[in-house]
């Protein structure tokens, strides 16, 4: 986003080169570049210098093996919402997809490294920047600017250890700059140490970052929200389920962070004057296509991304979105790849105004400027979109540098609404904070938001934990949340298993999905946007036949067969009617077998190459 190539900016190019020593470390895991002692007193001599450091702690955030990719489109799938790039398990992106993943796959081997290459910078910051004479003994403007600084470092630390632990689980863990003279042999470390270490220094960095309104120049350095509202996120996943061994567990003290994660959500709540819901869903993810910001900071944390390149750039409306086949048209094209489960789609009320943007269902061909219809088979996510980008951008470049989303305030008040219920039972305040988010899904219309909860929403602290499940089902659809989400709820095998069935009910027109129709029609492409002419839950005429100025396109016809038999493992017959399906494994998590501990993904090869003392995670 453009303010942050302007934060980055402002630098002068004394500062820069002097950081330059302190940010090259070396891109494989624990081989870092030794840092000059003069080159690192240089840096964190001056406020500049100390700033220059910190954008280079941001950087490992970014670009293709950061939040600019892999992080944000490849290692959440396959979940009940999206699925990863389709096709068979190919030892790169579709093989975490359909959890089949092998130690030696790149596509894991590079984030992992990334990661930890950007907590060897934030250890370096976080070592430095409280010796410096102007931390304590500068001017008040010096020694705010500092503390600001070390406040960001220590919550960066915090993101990139939270990454690694959720996807990786009991991974090294070091809280001090690598030296050359140290024992590079690093264990696994406890799980729950590692999260408890970040809730106890984000409580420290919390008193060193100014909140959003006090901090100048908006961009997007983190202020105290995001602070806080991260310290809620790793509480809840402190006190969540996590893979051990091939066993999912629950920590014994879990009640203890749900404390701290109620505490951080209150705080949050009570300042609204900082961040709070936008009243338009729509208005959040426009914001981001179009590279602005937005009024109401309900983005509390995000990525900043820049100079489309593989290392600073973000592919996101390019690598996902609706899928533009036209490189030379108005629009440009794009991959397309993220789809939906088609159950997702149905799992939105026809009023709930999410799903429009959560979902595409249309495509632009090879020769045209408009919008077509496309198949329930082919809808995908659309949060992320190359065709809402202010100005249009031609061509194939894949770099749209849309910033990724880490915290939105709606999942502030979700997450109080869970801690809530898991302290206290459906609380009326629990209550509140969830049909506060879902009333905007329906354009403020509380009695209708309401009236579609269900009755569960009442009934008890079981019946009010399932309507969070589902709330942040629908709300956070295609933003990295929902695997990690039924990771720490020990829900991966439960829905994975019922999306599974829904899929199979809507092949065979099932209910509840009996009147979702075979066939769909749209008006002839036309400037305008998409329209459909009839309703996604009607079953389609006796009369099949396209009428005049629509064309018809297979909806729940295009879940056939061999579309069921793909979300199994390979070599599993499906017959729907007359037809059978032997699958080939290329639909939605269709290796994933539950007790094989593929919940989690494996360590890369080199790093147990590297690193005598470190033990591959089981199942690999």
């Amino acid at each position: 986003m453009k303010s942050f190539i302007s934060f980055r900016a402002a630098l002068t190019a004394v500062a820069v080169a002097g950081a330059t020593g302190l940010v090259s470390s070396c891109k494989d895991y624990l081989d870092v570049e030794p840092v000059a002692l003069n080159t690192t007193a240089y840096t964190f001599s001056t406020v500049d210098g100390a700033t220059a450091a910190i954008i280079g702690a941001y950087d490992p955030l970014s670009g293709d093996q950061g939040y600019g990719t892999r992080l944000s489109m490849y290692f959440p799938y396959d979940t009940d919402e999206m699925i990863g790039s389709a096709g068979a398990a190919d030892g790169a992106r579709r093989s975490i997809a359909r959890y089949t993943s092998l130690p030696t796959n790149t596509e894991i081997t590079n984030p992992w490294n990334q990661l930890y290459q950007g907590v060897e910078r934030t250890n370096i910051c976080i070592q430095q920047i409280p010796q410096m004479t102007l931390y304590n003994g500068g001017t008040a403007a010096d020694t705010a600017s500092l503390h600001r600084l070390h406040g960001e470092a220590l919550t960066l630390r915090a993101q990139y250890y939270f990454e690694l632990v959720r996807n990786w689980g009991d991974v090294p863990a070091q809280f001090v700059p690598s030296s050359p003279d140290q024992d590079f042999n690093l264990p696994n470390a406890d799980r729950n140490a590692t999260l408890s270490k970040l809730i106890d220094d984000l409580l420290l960095a919390e008193k060193l970052v100014p909140w959003r309104s006090r901090a100048a120049t908006p961009n997007e350095r983190i202020t105290k929200g995001a602070v806080k509202a991260l310290r809620a996120r790793i509480a809840l996943f402190r006190g969540g389920y996590s893979l051990k061994g091939k066993q999912m567990q629950r920590p014994a003290d879990y009640l203890d962070y749900y404390r701290i994660a109620r505490q951080e959500c209150a705080d949050l709540m009570a300042n609204r004057g900082e961040h709070t819901l936008n009243p338009s869903f729509l208005e959040v993810f426009m914001s981001i296509n179009q590279l602005r910001s937005e009024s109401a900071n309900e983005i509390m944390f995000q990525v900043g991304m820049s100079t489309a390149t593989v290392a600073s750039g973000s592919k996101l409306g390019y690598y996902n979105g609706p899928r533009l086949r036209n490189a030379n048209g108005t629009f440009g094209s794009t991959q397309g790849a993220v789809t939906i489960a088609p159950p997702y789609f149905y799992a939105f009320d026809s009023t709930d105004t999410r799903r429009a943007v959560t979902i595409t269902t249309y495509e632009i061909g090879e020769r045209s400027n408009f919008q077509s219809g496309v198949a329930l088979s082919a809808i995908t996510d659309g949060k992320f979109r190359r065709d809402w980008h202010s100005p249009p951008v031609t061509g194939t470049v894949n770099y749209l540098d849309y910033n990724w989303p880490i915290i939105r305030f709606a999942d502030v008040l979700l997450m109080f609404a869970e801690a809530d219920n898991e302290l206290n039972g459906p609380t009326p305040a629990a209550q509140n904070a969830l049909l506060e988010v879902r009333n905007r899904a329906f354009g403020g219309n509380s009695a209708l938001a309401l009236s579609t909860l269900g009755a569960g929403f009442n009934a008890s602290k079981a019946s009010f934990f399932n309507t969070i499940v589902n709330e942040r089902y629908l709300e956070f659809g295609s933003e990295g949340i929902r695997k990690y989400d039924l990771l720490r709820w020990n829900l991966l095998e439960t829905k994975l298993n019922e999306v599974k069935a829904n899929i199979e009910k809507i092949a065979r027109a099932q209910a509840p999905y009996q009147n979702v129709p075979q066939y769909m029609y749209y008006r002839t492409p036309s400037a305008n946007a998409l329209q459909w002419t009839r309703s996604f839950f009607r079953p389609s005429p006796a009369n099949t036949t396209a009428p005049s100025g629509t064309v018809r396109v297979n909806w729940r016809q295009s879940i056939d067969a061999a579309y069921v038999a793909n979300t199994r493992p390979t070599g599993i017959r499906v017959a729907i009617g007359t037809t059978t399906a032997t699958s080939t494994g290329t639909g939605l998590a269709a290796e994933y077998v539950p007790g094989m501990g593929k919940e989690l993904l494996p360590i890369p090869q080199s790093a147990i190459s590297a690193d005598p003392a470190l033990i591959q995670n089981e199942g690999y």
